[in-house]
């Protein structure tokens, strides 16, 4: 339980109890009920049973940081020469005609809850998160102000979901390689809209420890918050770059979660239910060389976030570059390939079974695919002409497979999809009007959540 101590008055209240008992956040005493106990009275129908709850409209963005093997994983072709099929067989799924990666067990068995696109087909190129986090290409010319991320736009157009958590949330780790644990940022939509960073680089574990008062009451917390804004002379019509609103909102945020136990609760795993907390597996908090770690239970720190009231959560996960000199792509793949199947499936099947997956999507991919052809050194080179991704849950058609690729998936031959339509299906389903939102960057030139013509995923709407 989190608590935050007021003063005590002389005496207590005309029932006897003292101020510090009304100030138990996430337990708080009304006439001898907790705020849990009376949340639980109104939930309860009239037979007793809790009323169903319907979760608010989210994503949850997993990017796979360094070019995930398109070919190992999700597009197989065993009938390719042994240079390109490589060392993995397909397997069947319980979606007749599709198959995934033998290293990919439990996600075959719930195929029919995700599916898989085969064929993105203008991948920028370039080792970082940027198109994965907004929809853009980095090489294209930014408007004044920087791209907005996926979160930034949400954040702008719904707000927050619950004033003690925001609606732009990273679990993206800071890497050696910097544009691999790169979330974006607000770009020309202002400094509030960007992400609050929940977890640093090496070193630097989860930053649930400054969540909490602590040496501070409740009374002294509000005294020093009243200063500050008394302090605040700047005139913020002056402010070109939304610096000072920007500010505004962190404090906002900052009162919001000290004073709710909301935040902290959602990523102390220890609250979870051991069984359901297994399923995920156990971390690895060592770094992959210049990438993210294997902190498999992420993926259940992401959806207990979207239940607290965040509406995008990023994350990245290991480091899946394995080209180089010590490539060695099918010895990593056996490592990892099984960690990713564990945690996307538990994550997969938490939504569903908590009612969520008809308002919370997830998008899992890469910054492109891989060659078809093995190197000299066990590894695929870099391969932007097709790369694959796969969606789940947002009230999505699911259980199919979307494009698919030549003989050696060099390009696709079906259905080519772009970014911008995979992040157009997600805003739409994220309750984002394409053609209604509209905003303006610090040159005053209007932009909106994706380019003119851009359309949600028939296949997938």
């Amino acid at each position: 339980m989190f608590t935050i101590y007021g003063k005590s008055p002389a005496r207590g209240f005309c029932d006897g109890l003292g101020r510090r008992d009304f100030l138990t956040v996430g337990g708080m005493m009304l006439g001898g009920l907790t705020l849990p106990q009376m949340l639980r009275a109104e939930a309860l129908s009239s037979d007793g049973a809790v009323k169903p709850t319907r979760s608010h409209k989210a994503i949850i963005n997993v990017f796979l940081p360094g070019g995930p093997p398109h070919l190992d994983m999700w597009d197989l072709k065993p009938d390719a020469p042994s240079e390109i099929r490589g060392e993995f067989s397909p397997i069947q799924t319980n979606v007749p005609g599709m198959e995934i990666c033998e290293l990919f067990p439990r996600l075959a068995k719930m195929a029919d809850k995700f599916a898989i696109i085969r064929s993105l087909a203008d991948c920028d190129g370039g080792h970082d998160a940027y198109q994965c986090m907004t929809g853009r290409k980095k090489g294209a010319q930014a408007p004044a102000g920087g791209q907005p991320a996926m979160g930034a736009w949400v954040s702008k157009v719904k707000g927050p979901a619950n004033q003690a958590v925001p609606a732009h949330v990273s679990l993206m780790y800071k890497t050696g390689h910097a544009p691999w644990g790169d979330t974006g940022d607000g770009g020309y939509l202002g400094m509030a809209h960007a992400p609050f960073r929940l977890v640093g680089g090496q070193g630097n574990g989860m930053k649930s420890d400054s969540m909490v008062l602590n040496g501070i009451t409740l009374d002294r917390l509000q005294d020093r918050h009243n200063l500050r804004q008394s302090l605040d002379v700047y005139r913020r019509e002056t402010d070109n770059r939304g610096a000072m609103g920007g500010l505004d909102t962190f404090s906002q945020q900052a009162i919001g979660i000290l004073t709710s136990s909301r935040m902290a609760d959602a990523l102390d795993l220890s609250k979870e239910d051991p069984a359901v907390l297994a399923r995920y597996g156990v971390d690895d908090p060592g770094f992959e060389r210049d990438g993210a770690p294997r902190m498999v239970r992420n993926f259940c720190i992401a959806r207990r976030l979207v239940e607290a009231g965040a509406r995008v959560v990023s994350m990245n996960f290991v480091r899946w570059d394995w080209h180089g000199p010590d490539g060695k792509n099918f010895v990593q793949a056996r490592k990892d390939f099984p960690l990713l199947d564990q945690g996307l499936s538990s994550l997969i099947g938490d939504l569903h079974e908590r009612g969520m997956d008809r308002d919370v999507s997830v998008v899992v991919w890469g910054e492109f695919g891989r060659t078809p052809k093995i190197n000299n050194q066990a590894g695929r080179d870099h391969w932007p002409r097709v790369a694959a991704a796969v969606v789940a849950g947002g009230g999505m058609k699911t259980g199919q497979v979307i494009g698919a690729t030549n003989k050696y998936a060099e390009h696709p031959t079906e259905r080519p999809v772009n970014f911008q339509e995979v992040f157009a299906t997600l805003y739409s389903k994220a309750g984002l009007n394409l053609s209604a939102v509209r905003e303006f960057d610090l040159r005053g030139r209007p932009h909106y959540l994706v380019d003119p013509g851009v359309e949600p995923m028939r296949e997938l709407v």
